[in-house]
């Protein structure tokens, strides 16, 4: 078998590496969609709190997401690496989501401790999972065509699972609880679970990694993790890429349930702007490919941008003109995640070519260690994002189930539109500036890699 035909995805691999994604996204898309909602609606805790919270909440991660990565990393057996640590991050991580909506079964102080504790438990085991599952892209193929093909199929599972939670997420919650929002998210959770445990076995069982470190390659220390990360430039300027744009996209996401429920009094149309919103991305994840072959990579990110801050257009001129919309609300949640869905591709095939850039730099080639960043990027994100929107109900003057003053309702205008416009520009310049690994650049590291070590192996 020739280096080209051992770099080859077959489509069943695509396909049960993708089905890994659904349930895994199903797992987490309730926890960024609607955490936030369930902690201050329905279990009754304080926005400032919880905003607080999950910011807290990320510190652990900073430390504990590339302690996981180390760990994979060094782990050798005849699983692999990746897929042991894909079923027992699943199993605990199932557990710490039904304990985290039975957050709403308590009371007074231990109210806020047992929410504090099961959600730090949740973004850690989460973490135990989400890094060997994201780090077997660069083990699958190390040609960017291959990587760029597969990481489409985990995007687009990962897509479907978030649109049919932000679409029918609400009416799931009424169908197995009734008037009682809380019984309805626990019931919720454990179905989800359900999804989650078989998506992770069909990965275990059906997806193996080809190319990976040997059973006698030297193990790496937490010297070896700072080195990873601190020498590889183009990680940082990625996480400043990603982390505003995130950032962005979470905020609107987020805000979007308050917005249309108190600045709009229209709370039917988040549905439709969460169902357009995850049509769209998937539609952003399955033209990816197609566009990365017909323009240049170095607009590809520019160009994810650029649907955002559209959204952000449409949103103010739907807010002046006609906030009551339906149709615009569709466009709104159509425009900013495609752009969305545009970055969920990139990001993950450009995480890839900075394992490669690592290597090229250190002489070292870890793809957990890696990874790991990208999981605490989207844990920061959805921390960042929560803390803005906790932080900025309060300000706003935010009070739960009650019709809103019109101070608060300029106030969620502005952060459903303003502050997340801004982001994107930023992400856009920094990118603009200081990312390098396109085209000659890119073929000259993996030329030089290659060289290094010799052809990979075969499968």
């Amino acid at each position: 078998m020739d280096a080209q035909q051992s770099d080859s995805v077959s489509l069943g691999t695509k396909v049960s590496y993708g089905l890994g994604a659904l349930g895994k996204d199903f797992a987490c898309s309730i926890i960024y969609i609607f955490l936030m909602y369930y902690y201050t609606d329905v279990a009754g805790l304080s926005a400032a709190f919880v905003g607080t919270l999950f910011l807290v909440a990320r510190g652990v991660d900073a430390v504990t997401d590339p302690m996981m990565g180390l760990v994979v990393d060094n782990t050798r057996s005849r699983f692999g690496k990746f897929r042991p640590w894909i079923v027992i991050g699943t199993l605990v991580n199932s557990f710490a989501l039904v304990a985290v909506f039975s957050t709403h079964m308590l009371t007074g102080p231990w109210l806020y401790v047992y929410a504090a504790v099961t959600y730090i438990l949740w973004g850690v085991t989460y973490t135990i999972m989400d890094i060997p599952y994201w780090s077997m892209v660069p083990a699958l193929s190390s040609s960017r065509p291959q990587r760029e093909r597969l990481v489409v199929w985990p995007r687009i599972f990962a897509s479907i699972a978030w649109m049919l939670m932000g679409g029918y997420g609400l009416w799931a919650v009424g169908i197995l609880g009734g008037d009682n929002k809380g019984e309805g998210f626990f019931y919720l959770s454990l179905a989800i679970v359900v999804s989650f445990v078989a998506s992770a076995l069909i990965t275990f069982f059906m997806v193996k990694e080809k190319f990976s470190a040997p059973a006698t390659a030297a193990r790496f220390t937490m010297a070896d993790v700072k080195n990873i990360i601190m020498s590889n430039d183009q990680l940082k300027v990625l996480i400043g890429v990603v982390l505003t744009f995130n950032i962005a996209i979470q905020l609107i996401g987020g805000f979007a349930i308050y917005y249309y429920t108190y600045a709009v009094g229209r709370e039917d149309l988040y549905p439709t702007f969460a169902l357009a919103s995850g049509a769209a991305e998937i539609a952003g994840v399955f033209v990816f490919p197609w566009l990365c072959r017909v323009l240049p990579r170095r607009i590809m990110w520019l160009l994810a941008c650029a649907f955002p801050v559209l959204c952000s257009l449409v949103l103010l001129f739907t807010g002046i003109f006609s906030p009551e919309s339906a149709l615009l609300a569709a466009i709104a949640g159509g425009v900013l995640k495609f752009g969305g869905g545009l970055s969920n591709g990139l990001s993950t095939v450009m995480l890839a070519d900075v394992v490669d850039y690592g290597e090229y730099r250190t002489g070292q080639r870890s793809e957990s260690i890696i990874f790991s960043v990208q999981t605490m990027l989207v844990k920061f994100a959805g921390a960042f994002s929560g803390f803005f929107i906790g932080v900025g109900l309060s300000l706003v003057g935010y009070i739960p189930n009650v019709v809103q003053s019109e101070e608060t309702v300029l106030g969620l205008r502005f952060m459903m539109i303003g502050t997340p416009f801004i982001l994107v520009i930023l992400s856009a310049l920094i990118y603009r500036s200081w990312y390098k690994l396109h085209d000659q650049f890119q073929e000259q590291v993996i030329e030089h890699i290659t060289t290094r070590k010799g052809v990979p192996a075969e499968a």
